[in-house]
């Protein structure tokens, strides 16, 4: 145990810095970029919808700092005062982004609100309005395309063509938290900018100044739906979840595929942001010398942790009783 400490001690916070998640640190840079440039449109031509649109931005742009900052201290190395890792920092960090998100979203309504009260007619900037949400459409759609693609390989899932959006959906469960936030986010954002795009054009073509209102309120209302959602997910990280079912039953296969492996008598795999940790109570064949049944513990140790995804496994073995405790269809049962 002292070598290990060696490495994990004198890890650089540049190293760290190599492995925070990419995907909120391009949706930090592309966001707050977004929202300067909505921010000058939103003042130039008055428009409440834009000035909505903004706000999120904003509200995305800080998030993802928060997020990345907190993905980067979660790659931290188990230590022996912190022995299962840091992997449950990004979700104190995501709760932090979810603040964020619930205030912004406030502020959101309350102006949509106050624009429903008070119309405003937009008296210029029009095209310039027009040409600053599509560069948002742009850029959060690459956003949400990367996150996407994120999650895929994350989740370890297979799709081709234009099943990726379906895939995504699948399988968002599965992805480490800064993922799925960036997802959720830019899902909301690829939706409001929609949304902006339509009382920008709607309010200034027609005398339908109230759609202005009712756009902001909309997008305030998503993004309160997003703060729940991302609250949600890192309560329940936070609290400690069990894997999915198919990662159960991948590591299963894993610690069957030892010959002297005869059963599992009890097993549990806990989520920690993007990684797992794995407990098993291991049957082995009768008989076997404790020296033999030593050496398939260690073999079958050296399987699971050599899996990107598991960072921390704990064994045990006991002699085949006789009775078949794991089944696909009961996972987890006796843990």
């Amino acid at each position: 145990m002292e070598q290990l400490a060696g490495p994990r001690e004198t890890e650089s916070f540049y190293a760290l810095l190599k492995k925070g998640n990419k995907s909120s640190a391009i949706a930090m840079i592309g966001n707050a970029v977004i929202a300067a440039i909505k921010g000058f449109a939103a003042a130039f031509s008055g428009s409440g919808a834009m000035f909505a649109s903004a706000m999120h931005s904003l509200a995305d742009a800080v998030n993802q700092g928060f997020v990345f900052l907190g993905s980067v201290l979660s790659e931290k190395k188990p230590t022996p005062k912190f022995p299962t890792g840091f992997g449950r920092v990004i979700n104190i960090f995501c709760m932090i982004a979810v603040i964020v998100v619930t205030i912004m979203a406030y502020e959101t309504i309350k102006e949509g609100i106050h624009l429903l009260q008070h119309p405003v007619h937009s008296e210029g900037g029009f095209w310039l309005n027009v040409i600053v949400l599509v560069v948002n459409l742009l850029v959060d759609g690459a956003i949400l395309v990367k996150a996407m693609k994120e999650i895929i390989h994350e989740s370890r899932a297979e799709t081709i063509g234009t099943g990726l959006i379906m895939a995504a959906f699948k399988n968002v469960g599965r992805a480490a938290p800064p993922t799925r936030l960036v997802f959720y986010e830019d899902l909301v954002a690829v939706t409001g900018a929609l949304l902006a795009l339509i009382a920008v054009v709607v309010t200034s073509l027609t005398n339908f100044a109230l759609l202005d209102g009712l756009s902001t309120i909309m997008i305030g209302l998503l993004m309160v739906g997003v703060a729940f959602r991302v609250g949600y997910d890192n309560m329940v990280g936070l609290i400690g979840v069990a894997a999915p079912k198919d990662v159960e039953e991948k590591v299963a296969q894993i610690i069957f595929s030892d010959p002297y492996v005869t059963d599992i008598n009890k097993i549990r795999i806990m989520q920690e942001g993007r990684y797992y940790h794995v407990e098993a109570l291991m049957e082995l064949r009768p008989g076997m010398s404790l020296a033999d049944a030593d050496d398939v513990k260690l073999r079958v140790r050296d399987k699971l942790i050599a899996d990107p995804d598991i960072t921390d496994v704990v064994l045990g073995i006991i002699e085949d009783n006789g009775v078949r405790n794991w089944t696909k269809d009961l996972v987890n049962e006796n843990a």
